[in-house]
């Protein structure tokens, strides 16, 4: 009977932690209401040296009163796109206990219109939160010096 496990050795698995910290009192949290201050937020906490030179997509996590939890950074790029894996969009906000998320990506080019797949992405991490009782409020477009929202374009 080679080849079968003992029973300790099958009962062994990986512990899974998950931790959120803050040093922030729920009381000092930022809270946003428009798409213009959660645009100077965002440039505020994007790397200037890399807004015009490779994409890179955001989330900002916020609770049931719009409440900055924290700015969690997705993924970063090349010049012409990076990828914003659902899972991990959603991982970040469970983890934070998010009411609500608002999606955030630059464009190097300084070019903010939507592309298709930008359209489809918002689409389907919408659709996604819904199973999850997220909201997905908006998706930002930035660039250094201007935003597209989705949500004033009525996309969302």
């Amino acid at each position: 009977m080679e080849g079968l496990c003992t029973a300790q050795e099958g009962m062994q698995v990986s512990e899974v932690e998950l931790v959120y910290k803050t040093k922030i009192k729920a009381t000092e949290r930022l809270q946003v209401s428009t798409s213009k201050e959660v645009y100077e937020l965002l440039k505020r906490h994007w790397d200037e040296n890399k807004i015009e030179f490779v994409e890179q997509f955001k989330i900002l996590l916020l609770n049931r009163a719009n409440k900055v939890l924290g700015i969690y950074e997705i993924s970063t790029g090349g010049l012409v796109g990076t990828v914003a894996d659902p899972k991990l969009i959603f991982i970040a906000a469970l983890k934070v206990a998010a009411s609500h998320i608002i999606l955030a990506h630059n464009h190097p080019s300084g070019n903010l219109n939507p592309s298709i797949q930008d359209k489809q992405l918002t689409q389907k991490i919408k659709e996604g939160g819904k199973l999850l009782e997220i909201v997905v409020m908006d998706h930002l477009i930035i660039s250094k010096d201007g935003y597209y929202s989705f949500a004033d374009e009525g996309w969302m």
